[in-house]
């Protein structure tokens, strides 16, 4: 058998070996790859991006240094729950924080013992529960209400009267309802004229957690409607058009269609209304302190000013704002891990 140039001795041919880049390919692949610190093609350069945007970035600038101001810096104060923080141990604040003794966690195991945590914390979880039942979904309800709506000028008119206690304080909200439900309100008034015997809503502990409901239900529940009005926006009327040729009434559109498109806004506020849970309302609950009495209004976030601004305890009352926040955060941290064993994003992807 005749070997041919370039094969083995059993004929196969060696593999074929690599050759290396010529300085022509090399200059090439050098000239097509970008200088170091420049960006990647197809992305404009940070430097082009801040000159573009400067406008935007000095519009949130302050909102940047409000935020730092109010919301972050005031957390390095936290380390007084630690401490038996003393205001009269130098001449600044801020000395005295370096001049208070440690403590440990003792001002935690104090709000073990006092029965006042206990009671202001009893009343935050019930009111939390009962806003959670009764307020939670009106706001869901009103705004497949009205989405239902054809005519766009009524819809825009009844989203305009729903919104607007969005902007009123909580005084006007209390002083709105005290002229209708108080003992010289509206109906009281009208009662006692017609023979029949008064009320003062605003003054009866046992009702206490049904009005503030109300009173929250009233201010907000036209924030929550303009949310679900614009995740409804999104939803093509393609589905609407196609349930309907399958035969759907509107009922079933809006439980096959309508619901299921809200479901990933309803679990995110629903998510961040559960890490708010310790916090159901301080000026709302503070203003009507005095006619209901501390029994009923009491709640963590007036506890924690009562015994911090009034009484001067300013660690303890550290330790139980501290807790308060902890306590949400895992709570956050739970109800966003529940909406993804659901299915759905949450406040965070996974």
């Amino acid at each position: 058998m005749a070997i041919t140039a370039g094969s083995r001795p059993d004929g196969t041919r060696p593999p074929a070996a690599v050759e290396e880049p010529t300085a022509a390919v090399a200059a090439a692949e050098e000239k097509v790859r970008p200088p170091r610190g420049t960006s990647k093609p197809g992305r404009v350069p940070r430097r082009i991006r801040l000159r573009r945007d400067r406008a935007l970035i000095l519009m949130v600038l302050p909102v940047i240094t409000l935020l730092l101001v109010f919301n972050y810096v005031p957390l390095l104060g936290n380390v007084i729950a630690f401490q038996e923080y003393d205001p009269y141990v130098s001449s600044n604040g801020i000395t005295a924080i370096f001049n208070s003794p440690w403590v440990g966690l003792e001002q935690f195991s104090r709000t073990l013992d006092d029965p006042l945590f206990w009671s202001a914390t009893k009343n935050t979880l019930v009111l939390f529960v009962l806003q959670l039942v009764l307020f939670f979904p009106v706001p869901i309800a009103l705004a497949l209400v009205i989405n239902s709506v054809i005519r766009p000028r009524v819809r825009a008119v009844a989203q305009a009267i729903m919104y607007l206690p969005h902007f009123f304080s909580w005084v006007l909200v209390i002083t709105v309802f005290q002229q209708i439900f108080g003992g010289a309100g509206i109906i009281a008034q009208t009662l006692e004229a017609n023979g029949w015997s008064g009320f003062d809503l605003m003054t009866d502990a046992d009702l206490f957690k049904y009005l503030v409901t109300a009173q929250a239900v009233w201010k907000d529940a036209g924030w929550g409607i303009v949310v679900f009005l614009a995740a409804l926006s999104s939803v093509s009327t393609d589905l609407y058009e196609a349930a309907a040729m399958d035969g759907a009434g509107r009922w079933r559109r809006m439980w096959h269609v309508t619901l299921p498109a809200l479901r990933p806004v309803i679990a995110l506020l629903l998510v961040l209304r559960v890490g708010d849970a310790l916090s159901v309302g301080f000026e709302q609950f503070l203003l009507q302190r005095h006619a209901v009495g501390a029994g009923a209004s009491e709640v963590l976030d007036t506890y924690v000013w009562n015994m911090g601004i009034q009484n001067g305890d300013f660690s303890y009352a550290a330790a139980v704002g501290l807790a308060k926040g902890l306590i949400g955060l895992a709570l956050v941290l739970g109800a966003n891990k529940f909406a993804h064993l659901l299915g759905e994003q949450g406040v965070y992807k996974k």
